[in-house]
């Protein structure tokens, strides 16, 4: 076989390892840091730095293969949508991450100094997983001292000097995710007036409530993983339960897909329940 054979089928071999890895790459889009009472819609218009600092940040994950979500792009989708009636940041934040169809997403905090021993710039990379909101990884980047006013330079490479362990970090979490889950927390509990206890017997087998929503969580929990923190009469706490980042179809299996299967089992029972879902919090309350 020649050298130039050889060479082929290590390309050819080469090329099926980095498909098959980018096929688990997670979808990210970056976003710029908001202040308190800063308006997300326009702080970009405003801020030249953090334009330049998303651009860069996108750009790193472009290159290392990534598909990445233009925010730009999401918030005139978001605007087109209506979306901007919304007077709430958080809820506007929490719209616009929705409409991206992201894994992650990347907040750029951008500052600079400038005294006269030189100018500086620092940019506070973070990520977080979009359906919960949990902290993945973060990085302080700093572009060092330089005589220059030119500080959209000193952005770039802030961010250029961290890019690399930052990309590694983001996907070694994403990948750990897609192989043991994400932690949801699921509390239950009952309202005031209501006649259910967790010792009730429920279900055809008349078993405690409490067994009962363990060996529902214990079958559809990922790999069996959960954890009880506590059960009374009137509360039962899961501290950690793993669901899936994947559905069946390929599509992001969130905290509120999951807590939709649990209401609907529960309604199954014949039980009246209130569901409310905050980040990777699922409260569910018996009436």
């Amino acid at each position: 076989m020649t050298n130039k054979i050889i060479g082929l089928i290590l390309v050819f071999f080469v090329s099926l390892n980095v498909f098959a890895q980018n096929q688990n790459l997670p979808k990210i889009m970056v976003i710029p840091f908001t202040k308190d009472g800063e308006d997300l819609r326009t702080v970009l218009d405003e801020n030249i730095l953090s334009r330049i600092a998303i651009t860069k940040i996108k750009e790193g994950f472009d290159t290392r293969g990534y598909t990445t979500v233009d925010f730009v792009g999401r918030l005139k989708a978001a605007k087109d949508n209506q979306v901007f009636n919304l007077n709430n940041q958080t809820d506007l934040k929490a719209k616009i991450l929705e409409l991206s169809g992201s894994d992650i997403y990347v907040v750029a905090e951008v500052s600079s100094n400038s005294d006269q021993s030189g100018s500086s710039a620092t940019v506070i990379i973070s990520s977080y997983e979009t359906a919960t909101g949990n902290s993945l990884s973060n990085k302080v980047s700093n572009s060092g001292k330089f005589q220059t006013n030119d500080i959209d330079k000193l952005v770039s490479r802030a961010v250029e000097k961290s890019m690399e362990d930052f990309v590694f970090t983001v996907n070694e979490k994403f990948s750990d995710m897609l192989r043991n889950g994400r932690s949801v927390f699921v509390d239950f509990s009952f309202s005031e007036d209501s006649e259910y206890t967790m010792t009730s017997e429920i279900g055809k087998d008349a078993e405690a409530f409490s067994d009962v929503l363990e060996e529902w969580i214990a079958n559809n929990s990922l790999n069996n993983n959960y954890h009880i923190q506590g059960v009374t009469d009137l509360k039962m706490i899961f501290d950690e339960v793993k669901i899936p980042l994947k559905d069946k179809n390929a599509m992001n299996y969130t905290s509120t897909k999951f807590a939709l299967e649990l209401f609907r089992f529960l309604k199954t029972l014949n039980l009246e329940v209130n569901r409310e879902v905050k980040g990777s919090t699922i409260y569910m309350t018996i009436n």
